[in-house]
């Protein structure tokens, strides 16, 4: 992978978020693949794995997903109705990178430290194969979705708060590309 992979770009469109999320996904799976199973699980220095990395992005897509399938009335009732235009990707993307600068984490969505598993192989695939499934259904979900509502209604981040469910996808991408980015960088320090 060249030092630009896993770029985001800034998509807008639900589309555009679909389309970007799902190739930075093939991007990851494609870096990790060769990389072998004692590396996808060892700890990068002082940092997670790669394994933990992905198991992450997993946590904290599925709510994601599961969000966008819940009736739009649901969502209305519990989280309201946003009154404004969404947030561009630069702006949800400097939110986000303020909040870590202060030292937000990943609280509940860190994933746990597992034991070794007794097939790093197999468990591997177990991790791989959940990432791409709640990519999946995100993707699927995100379809539901037409602009005009991606903007009116909104969802909880433990971070950054309320988000349209169009600042949400643009979260969901960021992230993605975000953790990528972090595994190659430290693999690459590492060599």
């Amino acid at each position: 992978m060249s030092p630009a992979a896993f770029e985001t770009g800034e998509p807008e469109t639900v589309v555009q978020l679909s389309q970007g999320l799902s190739r930075l996904v093939a991007e990851g799976t494609a870096y990790l693949a060769p990389m072998p199973d004692a590396q996808f699980f060892a700890p990068q220095g002082k940092a997670w794995s790669p394994s933990e990395h992905v198991r992450h992005l997993r946590k904290s897509s599925a709510p994601v997903a599961m969000a966008l399938k819940l009736p739009r009335l649901l969502i209305r009732i519990r989280f309201g109705l946003r009154s404004g235009p969404s947030r561009r990707f630069a702006e949800v993307r400097q939110n986000y990178l303020a909040k870590l600068a202060e030292g937000a984490d990943a609280g509940s969505y860190t994933p746990r430290r597992d034991p070794p598993p007794a097939n790093l192989t197999d468990r591997r695939r177990e991790i791989m194969n959940a990432w791409a499934a709640v990519t999946v259904e995100l993707t699927n979900a995100m379809a539901g979705w037409n602009e005009p509502d991606a903007d009116r209604y909104q969802l909880p981040h433990p971070i950054l708060g309320l988000l349209t469910v169009r600042e949400m996808l643009i979260f969901t991408v960021y992230h993605t590309g975000h953790h990528l980015r972090r595994v190659q960088e430290r693999a690459q320090e590492n060599r």
